[in-house]
């Protein structure tokens, strides 16, 4: 978006709309609003088992789910207990975009596995905005997002990362780009090219960091660089490639939305994923693991 040439160079006038959750993309994809979108695959497979007919094409972030909160609560390093951690929120309560996404499905699961389901309140807000508010505000004691939630709760509520991003979810399917499968079908070349821009994009995030920084800041204008670089540095795992990795730990979803009643039946992996664009953009060895370069914002 920022650079300003995708529709020349996809050959296709774009319309670019910002939404707050996975589950309001879903929605709208639902209304037939949206061609193609980026999504935590949570909300995508909610959205195919309620019968919106739409596949993900390519990958592009792994790990973007943080626990985060204020700085007078223990967590990751003094402990690697994840139980410990949420057991000291008991009879409180923990803010989490919008009910289905990615991560409130993690929060979910995280609170079940330890038997704290009855025992910490979980609250949905439709924009992380409202959850970082909410923290400042002290209207609930922690948060689980995105790695910008996570930075602006360090920055505007005095807080820090609780427990991090690569530990919560091993290779969780953050973001990937999700396309209607008429559009697919109907605009193969447009696509493909677009997936080629994604991917330059994933390689400029990891090998130009900072550049990226400036890049988004200025286009965003209500972040500095500072803010956007250490967001990208707190999860680092970018690439367009559909992984093995990628794909299962997507697949260790399923069970999970079907006991949460977020989904009625098992999908099946093939009903979810199309790999064959990003195969051909991208062939040879991911590059999640290979991490960003490691320039740092200045203090």
């Amino acid at each position: 978006m920022a650079n300003g040439d995708t529709d020349s160079r996809v050959g296709a006038e774009i319309e670019w709309k910002l939404m707050g959750t996975g589950p309001a993309i879903m929605k709208a994809f639902g209304r037939g609003e949206l061609d193609m979108a980026y999504i935590g695959l949570p909300p995508a497979i909610i959205g195919i088992d309620q019968g919106i007919k739409v596949t993900c094409v390519a990958g592009g972030h792994v790990e973007g789910t943080v626990m985060a909160g204020k700085a007078q609560w223990t967590g990751f390093p003094e402990t690697e207990d994840l139980g410990m951690i949420l057991r000291q929120f008991r009879g409180r309560r923990i803010g989490v975009p919008g009910k289905g996404s990615i991560h409130d499905v993690i929060l979910f699961d995280c609170i079940e596995r330890f038997g704290l389901a009855r025992e910490i309140e979980i609250i949905n807000y439709p924009w992380a905005d409202l959850v970082t508010e909410a923290v400042v505000k002290d209207d609930v004691s922690a948060a689980m997002g995105t790695p910008a939630l996570a930075v602006a709760i360090k920055r505007f509520a005095s807080g820090r990362v609780l427990y991090p991003p690569s530990r919560l979810w091993p290779d969780n399917p953050s973001y990937g780009i999700v396309v209607d499968t008429g559009y697919l079908e109907r605009e193969t070349t447009t696509v493909e090219k677009f997936l080629g821009l994604h991917e330059e994009a994933t390689e400029f995030i990891r090998r130009r960091p900072a550049d990226a920084a400036r890049l988004i800041a200025d286009f965003v204008g209500i972040v500095d660089e500072h803010f956007v670089l250490d967001t990208l540095m707190l999860s680092p795992k970018y690439c367009a490639q559909l992984t093995e990795g990628y794909l299962s730990s997507t697949m260790k979803f399923v069970p999970v939305l079907k006991k949460l009643g977020y989904i009625g039946s098992e999908i099946a992996q093939e009903k979810i994923f199309s790999p064959n664009l990003i195969a051909r953009i991208h062939p040879g060895r991911d590059h999640y693991n290979d991490g960003i370069d490691a320039i740092r914002a200045s203090p």
